[in-house]
């Protein structure tokens, strides 16, 4: 049990996105989960009821995206809200996996889905935000109060050591070249070698089009159109095709270990585990923070070359579980509760990050 000292009292609540996590994490600080009804209506509207008192309270409130995502965000939105209203003194999120992380970039006439929500956290009331390995580093900028970014590394890194029989026989691969960076940090502090996987499957050219072109067709101008001679322009570069998949590094006769931040859609692991297999590797695992496992992915797993998938328990995947034998967890509540009673005893949390890279 860690020991709190505070003058404030501080309040655990949770929503219905990963409750199993949130009575971790209260087992661990010594502190009752706090007295919350959140439910849906007839109408599907989410009703949250508070029934203890939080003001001039220390509120950490416990939510993760999941596979209702949206119900999970109007969840945290509505209890950070009723928080700042009933005048806690502060309101932390802790977010294992950030609900909408992945659309932290501009794709086409796409939006920024990321920082949408991190707008609305601060506008309902949020004042601190403690996460896990967000897909990109530079989402904490999205937000107007500080992110705690922590990592899981030191989790992952211990199971191999612990669970991956002649693990010094492996090579961390990275899955594309953008993972190359966080599998080199990997193979570093584990004095392993790396290996690249370089190309992948083509997008099918439906996704790749979007209407982006200009002029017009002949026919379709509208009235008051200018027209500008476009021969003086340059040629408009070669579209760029990705090659069929390559590994650059050796991997025969060894354990390849395959790192991720997160795992959802498995068809790209499934076809880097054939071409790993192809070239010798006798064993394939793959390691990720956040094992989201959407649709089919769990049937897809059980009957691909893959050995093993060893995800933590940011979000809940008990069910994709049973219909995987091959998933394993690994527990991080221990980071989340040492990370929280750092900042309400108002400590450092440098030490969360010890012999932790930028590239983690």
């Amino acid at each position: 049990m860690t020991q709190l000292s505070h003058s404030r009292e501080m309040m655990l609540l949770t929503g219905n996105s990963h409750r199993d996590l949130a009575e971790k994490i209260s087992l661990r600080l010594g502190v009752r989960l706090g007295d919350c009804s959140v439910i849906q209506g007839d109408d599907r509207e989410t009703v949250v009821d508070i029934t203890a008192s939080v003001r001039g309270k220390d509120v950490f409130i416990i939510q993760t995206g999941s596979k209702d995502v949206n119900d999970a965000i109007m969840e945290l939105l509505i209890l950070t809200y009723a928080c700042k209203t009933a005048s806690a003194q502060s309101i932390v999120g802790v977010l294992p996996y950030l609900p909408y992380s992945k659309q932290c970039k501009m794709r086409k006439r796409g939006s920024i889905a990321a920082k949408l929500i991190a707008k609305m956290l601060h506008k309902a009331g949020m004042t601190h935000v403690i996460t896990m390995d967000l897909h990109q580093k530079e989402i904490q900028g999205f937000f107007d109060f500080p992110v705690d970014n922590l990592r899981a590394s030191p989790f992952l890194i211990q199971y191999i050591q612990d669970e991956i029989p002649d693990y010094r026989n492996s090579v961390i691969v990275a899955r594309n070249p953008g993972q190359a960076k966080r599998a080199t940090a990997f193979a570093e502090r584990l004095k392993l070698g790396i290996a690249v996987i370089h190309g992948e499957e083509k997008t099918p050219e439906s996704e790749t089009l979007d209407g982006r072109n200009s002029p017009p067709p002949p026919g379709t101008e509208q009235p008051n159109t200018i027209f500008l001679n476009l021969d003086v322009l340059p040629p408009a570069p070669m579209q760029k095709e990705k090659p069929p998949i390559s590994i650059v590094g050796d991997v025969g006769g060894k354990i390849a270990i395959m790192i991720e931040d997160m795992i959802d859609d498995v068809s790209g692991f499934v076809a880097a585990a054939h071409a790993l297999k192809e070239r010798g590797a006798y064993k394939v695992y793959v390691m990720a923070t956040h094992g989201l496992l959407s649709s089919d992915a769990p049937r897809v797993l059980e009957d691909s070359p893959i050995d093993e998938v060893v995800v933590s328990n940011t979000v809940p995947h008990e069910v994709q579980k049973i219909h995987c034998s091959k998933i394993k967890t690994v527990d991080i509540s221990a980071m989340l509760s040492e990370a929280i009673r750092r900042i309400y005893n108002q400590e450092s949390m440098s030490y969360l990050f010890r012999n932790i890279s930028t590239n983690d």
